[in-house]
């Protein structure tokens, strides 16, 4: 009998973001072993709607790629919908599905939110349930009170944790110290693009000088504001172009707008608004420098865009970041929050092409030999049938998981 999976999910195509383009990884991975997959989504800024607009909780279901696609959404009675308010509808609407479709297993990306209601739901159905760290949920989340409990609640019943960093893993780790045996850590992969087939950017014939560039939504962890300074110091000494692909995150926007206000570089620094994924990869064979800052980071998506581009990578040692690129082999590793390393890094790369070039091809080698969807496929279905295999969620770590993403296997 074929076995039918759930993950929840924050976003999913065409929603735009990192965690989306995960899941429909992922999901289609799982499609193609013969797995029925549904994917929930649901998310609390959506419960945000205009004052005197009402409307009844929802679940709205399509089928993408032979995907059964579930959109939740929560009531809206009294213009201000709670967030216990929103939780209770997504749990009873997330039920109701479990009910019409008798889930095999559970999967939640992201501790808040989608991994607390579908745990519950989970366990009190005696289904297992696996929960898969991104990011902020340990890295920011983790330091609001409220979510302590829960947080630590989820990793300690999960049947398997997965980590998308070993920082993280090592984070949940000193958190709850039992989940040593049923977690694993392992990069996310990225399918081939072909950058000869896309457009020229529209921006292209406005940048000069040494290009030096980044893509994403900008926001706190992204540590945009010491990337401004380093090219700010960087301008004073040579020509450059800073190139923001895409645009801050609406809630900072007035901080950011105060950022730019105090940076002195002009025309220097383009920015370039939301553009589509195919638009924002079609700039990145164009760069001379990419950066990638942050501050806190998961396993971006951007980094592994810009190595297939083979681009000359500078980036901070966090998180994947740290892990993947390797200093003045792949790219340059600076440590996070420091604007004169960054500055120093890019102007030791600015007169040396050839070793740019020489970063670029490594980091392209290293992004198609040991970040591919066929390793990460095999890292998931090890974890999932080992999941569906065992009725106790105290189980031991597949003995094959993890092995090719980072050389040695991983099980805490």
């Amino acid at each position: 009998m074929t076995k039918k999976i759930c993950i929840t999910t924050l976003e999913y195509p065409p929603d735009v973001g990192g965690v989306g383009e995960s899941v429909n990884r992922i999901a289609k991975m799982l499609r193609e072993v013969g797995y029925e997959v549904h994917v929930a989504v649901f998310r609390s800024k959506q419960r945000l709607v205009e004052k005197s607009t009402y409307r009844r909780a929802s679940c709205k279901t399509t089928v993408q790629d032979n995907i059964f696609v579930h959109r939740i959404k929560s009531a809206s009675r009294d213009g201000v919908t709670e967030v216990t308010d929103f939780l209770a509808d997504v749990y009873f609407q997330l039920k109701c599905l479990h009910q019409k479709y008798k889930f095999d297993l559970f999967h939640a990306l992201f501790l808040v939110e989608t991994g607390y209601v579908t745990t519950m739901l989970a366990k009190e159905n005696n289904i297992p349930v696996i929960n898969s760290v991104r990011g902020s949920d340990l890295h920011k989340h983790i330091f609001n009170p409220k979510n302590y409990g829960q947080i630590a609640w989820i990793l300690e019943t999960s049947a398997w944790t997965t980590f998308v960093s070993r920082d993280l893993q090592k984070r949940a780790h000193v958190l709850v110290p039992s989940i040593q045996s049923k977690s694993s850590a392992f990069w996310n992969s990225i399918v081939p693009i072909d950058f000869t087939s896309l457009p020229k950017p529209a921006l292209f014939d406005e940048l000069s000088g040494l290009i030096i560039g980044t893509t994403g939504r900008f926001r706190d962890k992204k540590g945009i504001e010491f990337l401004l300074d380093a090219c700010t110091k960087l301008s004073q000494e040579i020509d450059i172009t800073l190139l923001l692909v895409g645009d801050f995150v609406d809630k900072e926007k007035l901080y950011w707008e105060y950022e730019l206000q105090q940076s002195t570089l002009g025309t220097k620094l383009r920015i370039t608004g939301i553009k589509s994924r195919e638009e924002a990869l079609a700039y990145l064979p164009h760069l001379d420098i990419f950066t990638i800052p942050s501050l806190t980071d998961g396993c971006p998506n951007a980094l592994l865009e810009a190595m297939l581009a083979g681009c000359a990578i500078v980036g901070t040692n966090v998180d994947a970041i740290g892990e993947i690129i390797e200093d003045n082999i792949n790219g340059l590793l600076v440590n996070p929050g420091s604007s004169s390393e960054l500055a120093a890094a890019f102007k030791y790369l600015a007169d040396k092409p050839e070793l740019r070039q020489k970063f670029g091809v490594a980091a392209q080698e290293k992004v198609c030999q040991q970040l591919t969807p066929e390793i990460e496929q095999g890292n998931w279905l090890s974890i999932y049938q080992h999941v569906l295999k065992s009725s106790d969620s105290l189980i031991t770590p597949p003995a094959n998981c993890c092995v090719v993403s980072f050389g040695v296997a991983d099980s805490g």
